[in-house]
């Protein structure tokens, strides 16, 4: 990869952050709790794309991001208040920037009809489009004379307008970020008329120059009436990156400009001529003020390598377990130190198991703001009226789990709008607040995510559910459902409760989607609804998708592990606890309550479990079944296990999800609780036969 594409690519993933601080800043400035800090982080986010994007000639990308920034600069200043509608313009035209971004990474166009719409919204805010000259800030550093600017008068020239004596000198990490600094000079011109002289102190001799550093500085006398913080914060992006000084116009102009960092400079040479001139070192900078400042360090990765690592890791796991193991098979004292040495090797383990999945752990910020967009096209798309709350952006969950609930949440979102939140006259004549409300939340519980999306709704209307479930030939006409099934309808393939197709929905693909998205990550979905008052989805996920908690059970003389997050107890229960229903149908009777039991033996194909054995009953609560029992021999133990896929070489396995190795290296099956309650009424598969009886026990890849 070239050394420009290279930096490319970091400007592009630089402007992820920048989009997502945006979006923050537009989201806290929408509900009226941003101060003045909050919106020059805004303005900030998009002047620094703006200024990357000049350093690689993104002309169409550059002129929006000014356009943008203008309308930002006016909130700022005070000359313009961020009303609804202001605000509405600002949050749809932050999508437009996002968009542009993401075809200037992919090399696309973008429509120049649906680009101008954008500005002349931007326009209207101040009330005109722009002078003609605003436009031209797609000029190439290397084409712009010395001349540019006119000379600054000299320093005692009476009738001096106050303002700020600045002095700039970029240090090499400012290019490397994609940063231009002749925009950031051009743009003070928001602040007054500057006046720009080149410094070409430091410049050294002409065969000690490298090229590729930024030996140029300049001197710029500001006149304006803005105070010393807001010209500081105009520079806040370039801090670390640059020598900086701001001083008023009135004080004495010091003798010498800063000159450039250390690492700028070439290495000493050998020997050379003693006429040659010698570059300045940068002066020392207060330590306190390069503690504020300094941004913090941070390391982009390949997530190929990042995954890499975790999967070393959980090897190191499963030899852990199985040194573990073997150390307890010789029966030593309790005082020999090989079990301490082992007991400090689990430990050790375990913090670097903790600390390599933190690196794939993420905040759901960006996810919902994500959300944020999905709500504002479909409120657009539907001509309702609602906003959306959201809370707990910075819980952490897994890279992949983020991407991949993506979807489901997109669905979810827009089933809100079309069908929760009603319209702003029918919320007007219910005496609720016409623009329905959208809350969606995240935390941690119990050692999984729990993700909440709740809106003040008119909830489900159960009897047009059922009717609709009828006349689709989903359920008999006879059926008698309780209201938490009737609700659980909505998940069945191909239901749709919508009278007419929209761009949003009435085509019978929704939230069986969602269920089965929330599956394929090991998490489950439930809901609730209150009638005329809203509904509520609830999704519990696991952290991570590479380790989890199980129990070891048995099950039909074979070991085997099911999560622990959808048991909810263990029970023993008494011949006269299980009732027959029908030929081959059972129930068990817990609290005066009656489940479903599942031979997790029968249902796996293995031989029938033996008859002589007391049952041990699991009751874990499903999507399809709501609560139910599992029949298991017995539970040996509750641990962390490291989760291998059987996609790859065995493919899909009915009521299996994956596969384990324990420490004494025995292969473990996970269960797949949800899809044997799913299945409970189907025949039974064909017999698996056990590892033993194969002769081979391979680990699955």
């Amino acid at each position: 990869m070239s050394t420009n594409q290279s930096i490319r690519d970091t400007f592009f993933q630089e402007c992820e952050d920048l989009l997502e601080a945006l979006a923050s800043g537009l989201a806290l400035m929408e509900c009226a709790e941003a101060d003045h800090e909050v919106v020059n982080a805004v303005f900030r986010a998009v002047h620094s794309i703006k200024g990357g994007a000049g350093a690689f000639g993104l002309d169409a990308l550059v002129t929006f991001a000014h356009r943008f920034e203008t309308v930002l600069d006016a909130i700022r200043g005070g000359g313009l208040t961020p009303g609804d509608e202001v605000m509405h313009v600002l949050l749809r035209s932050a999508d437009h920037l996002a968009d542009q971004v993401e075809a200037a990474r992919d090399g696309r166009g973008m429509d120049a009809a649906l680009t101008a719409g954008f500005l002349h919204s931007l326009d209207a805010c101040l009330g005109g489009p722009p002078a003609e000259e605003d436009e031209d800030f797609c000029f190439s550093f290397a084409a712009v004379p010395l001349d540019l600017f006119p000379d600054p008068p000299p320093p005692d020239a009476p009738g001096d307008p106050a303002g700020w004596l600045i002095r700039f000198r970029p240090h090499p990490e400012l290019l490397a970020h994609g940063h231009e600094p002749l925009h950031l000079i051009a743009g003070l011109a928001d602040f007054g008329a500057p006046a720009v002289t080149p410094d070409l102190s430091a410049q050294p001799a002409f065969d000690t120059c490298d090229p590729s550093l930024p030996w140029l500085g300049w001197t710029i006398r500001l006149p304006c009436a803005q105070p010393r913080e807001a010209i500081e914060s105009y520079f806040d992006f370039a801090q670390g990156l640059c020598d900086l000084t701001i001083s008023p116009l009135d004080m004495q102009t010091p003798a010498e400009p800063p000159a450039p960092p250390a690492a700028a400079l070439p290495p000493d040479p050998a020997p050379q001529d003693a006429s040659a001139p010698e570059a300045p070192s940068r002066a020392p900078q207060p330590a306190a003020e390069e503690e504020d400042r300094t941004p913090r360090p941070t390391l982009r990765v390949d997530l190929e390598r990042v995954d890499r690592l975790i999967n070393a890791v959980g090897e190191l796991i499963i030899n852990q377990a199985m040194i573990e193991q073997h150390v307890l098979d010789l029966s030593l004292p309790g005082d020999s130190g090989i079990i301490a040495h082992t007991e400090d090797y689990r430990l050790l383990a375990r913090d670097l198991q903790e600390a390599v999945m933190a690196i794939r752990a993420q905040p759901v910020r960006p996810l919902f703001q994500r959300m944020s967009r999905i709500l504002r096209e479909a409120v657009a798309a539907t001509g309702k009226s609602a906003r959306l709350i959201c809370t707990g952006e910075a819980t952490e969950v897994d890279k992949t789990v983020i991407e991949r609930l993506a979807d489901p949440l997109t669905h979810m979102i827009r089933n809100a709008v079309d069908h929760g939140i009603e319209s702003p006259a029918a919320r007007a004549a219910s005496g609720k607040d016409p623009e329905g409300t959208i809350r969606l939340s995240a935390a941690h519980r119990s050692g999984s995510v729990v993700i909440t999306l709740r809106d003040d709704g008119a909830g489900f209307d159960r009897i047009r559910i059922r009717d609709k479930a009828v006349a689709g030939g989903l359920i008999a006409a006879d059926a008698d459902l309780s209201e938490s099934e009737i609700d659980n309808l909505l998940f069945l393939p191909g239901f749709s409760t919508a009278g007419k197709v929209s761009n949003l929905s009435g085509r019978g693909v929704g939230l069986d989607v969602v269920r089965n998205a929330v599956a394929a990550l090991g998490g489950r979905i439930t809901i609730a609804s209150d009638p005329g008052q809203g509904s509520e989805f609830t999704i519990s996920l696991p952290l991570t998708l590479a380790v989890m908690d199980g129990m070891v059970i048995s099950v039909s003389g074979q070991t085997m592990v099911i999560p622990t997050a959808p048991v909810i107890e263990t029970v023993r229960p008494a011949p006269s606890d299980l009732h027959a229903a029908g030929t081959a149908e059972r129930l068990l009777s817990v609290r005066g309550r009656f489940l479903p039991v599942i031979d997790v033996a029968q249902s796996l194909g293995f031989p029938p479990r033996d008859a002589r054995l007391p049952p041990l009953a699991l009751l874990v609560e499903t999507e399809s079944q709501s609560q139910c029992a599992l029949i298991v021999d017995a539970v040996h133990d509750q641990r962390q296990v490291v989760i291998k896929g059987l996609d790859a070489n065995y493919g899909a396995v009915p009521g299996v999800s994956a596969a384990t190795v324990l420490g004494n290296g025995q292969i473990a099956l996970i269960l797949d609780a949800e899809a044997l309650a799913a299945n409970r009424l189907a025949p039974p598969p064909p017999r698996i036969p056990s590892p033993t009886e194969t002769g081979t026990c391979h680990a699955p890849a």
